[in-house]
Order: C-alpha cells, then structure tokens, then sequence
C-alpha cells in the first residue's frame, strides 16, 4: 500500500481499495466459496458441505459474487434446472490471495486455536 495514493483528510473516511475488495469478498462464506471453486468444486451441493455454508447465506453469497464479476454461473442441467459456478478471471486472481491467507492461517492463527481448544502433545510424547 502506497501512503502517497491514500487520502489522510482527517474529516473523512479513507479512500482505500482493501476496503473496496472486502465489501466484495470480505466475508468467511466468500471467501471459502472462492477457495472450493479453486478446488475445482462447482456444484451447489458440493460447495455447501465442504464449506458449512447455511443454504440461505450460500445462496446470498453466490449471487453476490456473481454480481461482483468473481463467479459465473453455468447450467449443466435443465431438467432439472441446475447451475454449477466458475471463477471468472478476477475470481481465479484471488487464489493466490487465498493461498497466502491459508499460509498466514496455518502460521499464526492454528497453533492459537490448538492451544485455546485443548492440550496440545509435544512431539516426543
């Protein structure tokens, strides 16, 4: 992030493109939505056990995302009616984001849950 590009106006909110992206993507469902499509998981069915997702909140959210340009929807079935989801190029540009996230999540944010969830064995145990 460049200081330079960023507005410091005191009396109002800064102008900022992550603030941009996370009103698009900036949401645990969107997100592991992104990630399954990454994962070649298309499906509805599919996408909402491997995510959790309650079935309303999936369905706002793949429509939002369809919106925003980061999915596309495909029907592969019409009898009966039923679509499959594919990133689109601005989807499949968020994988790598993903994929940093996943390492920062894997560095700083599961030991934490390990140790907050329970005992954790040490190695020699």
């Amino acid at each position: 992030m460049s200081p330079e590009s960023e507005s410091t106006d005191c009396q109002a909110p800064r102008v900022c493109s992550v603030a941009d992206a996370l009103d698009v993507v900036g949401e645990r469902w969107s997100l592991l939505v992104v990630r399954e499509l990454g994962f070649d998981v298309h499906r509805f069915k599919d996408i909402r056990i491997n995510t959790g997702a309650p079935r309303e909140t999936l369905v706002l959210r793949l429509r939002k995302l369809e919106d925003a340009g980061v999915i596309e929807r495909r029907r592969y079935s019409d009898r009966p009616p039923r679509d499959e989801y594919l990133l689109t190029d601005a989807g499949r540009a968020l994988l790598p984001v993903l994929r940093a996230l996943r390492e920062w999540g894997e560095r700083h944010a599961t030991p934490v849950r390990a140790m907050t969830t329970g005992p954790v064995e040490s190695p020699g145990a």
